[in-house]
Parts: structure tokens; sequence; C-alpha cells
């Protein structure tokens, strides 16, 4: 299996940084095949422009969106990993999913109705807050976000939502108990959800 991990933090030395390889590394070491998408490091333009909006004659991507697109072609699993702020993804996240999973890619237009073009694609998603994770779904911050983002891309473009994990108090002080704690409860995570074995450990 091919994956993507979209990962969208501005530190290279994040958490969240360290979460997405880990992700990469895991998968790789069970045999899969895994791209990284650094966001931030790849100065990807969040923008969808005016020329890239679709219209009656369909869609015209820029060249970074179709470069993107030949990339994930032949992905059968995303892995979006990213920090809450004011409890929604960063921009630049929404932004690459605006451009890269519009018109063309993520849906058609036949006849006038939207039709799903990424059946068999699925979606996993692991998040960050510094807020307790309690307090997350507590609140209902979790449960919104997974309506507005991850259902409705779903929804949208076809793709099968594995999972959206959560940890909450992830902060610059965290321990390094913690944070070990939370890499093994994202490789066991990944083991659930594409059925690794356990012989090939990260």
């Amino acid at each position: 299996m091919k994956h993507a991990v979209i990962l969208a933090h501005p530190k290279p030395t994040s958490f969240g940084a360290a979460m997405a390889r880990a992700c990469v590394d895991h998968l790789s070491a069970h045999g899969h095949e895994v791209v990284l998408r650094d966001l931030y490091a790849m100065d990807f333009d969040p923008r969808l422009k005016a020329e890239e909006m679709p219209t009656g004659q369909g869609a015209t991507p820029a060249a970074d969106v179709l470069a993107e697109r030949a990339l994930l072609k032949d992905v059968k699993s995303l892995i979006f990993v990213y920090p809450f702020w004011f409890n929604a993804p960063p921009a630049i996240l929404k932004g690459y999913v605006d451009r890269v999973f519009g018109m063309g890619f993520g849906y058609a237009s036949i006849n006038g109705r939207m039709e799903a073009l990424l059946d068999g694609v699925t979606l996993t998603s692991f998040s960050t807050s510094g807020a307790p994770g309690r307090w997350v779904n507590s609140t209902g911050a979790l449960k919104a976000l997974m309506a507005v983002f991850d259902l409705h891309l779903c929804g949208v473009c076809g793709l099968r939502l594995l999972d959206h994990a959560h940890f909450g108090d992830v902060v610059s002080n965290m321990t390094e108990e913690w944070g070990e704690d939370i890499l093994g409860q994202v490789r066991d995570k990944l083991n659930d959800l594409f059925e690794l074995t356990s012989g090939s450990e990260t």
C-alpha cells in the first residue's frame, strides 16, 4: 500500500513533525511505500487563485497543483498530521485541500452532478492540542471539526475515514515519557488500521 503523510506544522523540530516521522518510519519498516508532504518545508501556497476556481467549463489547476496530484494519484492512504489552531487545522492544510482535492481530482461534475473520484482511498488524522484531550472532547471541538473537515472531505471525494486520533497536553515542556507514550499510541493505531505485523518495530 502507498501512503501519503501530510504534515502541517511550521517547525521541523515540533512534536507534530516527530509524529509524522514516526508514521513514515513505522509504515516503511513494515514494507509499505510512504511519501511525506511537509507543507511548510515545501512552501506550499494555500491560496486558491481566481483562475483555479471551477466554472461551467471545468477547472484549470496551477502547475504546483498538477504536480501534487500526479504524486498522489496512486496513493491509497492519506494521513494528516497537524495541530489544532483555534480548534481547526492550520490554514496551509485547509488550502492544500481546497487546491489539491478540488474539481478534477477529488470530485468531478458530470451532467450537473458531483461525482466522487477517490473511492477506495482512506483518510486517517493525527491531531494535537495544548489543551487536554478531555477538554477537546467535552466541548465538542473534535466532533465539530470532524463534521466540517474530515467527514465533509470524505463525503465529497469518496474517501473512507479510518480514524481521527487526537492527543492533548502537547506542550513545549511536555515530558519525554509523555511524548514517547503518544508516539507509541500512533504506532499502535497504525498497526490496527493497516493490520501491520509486530515483527518489524521501529
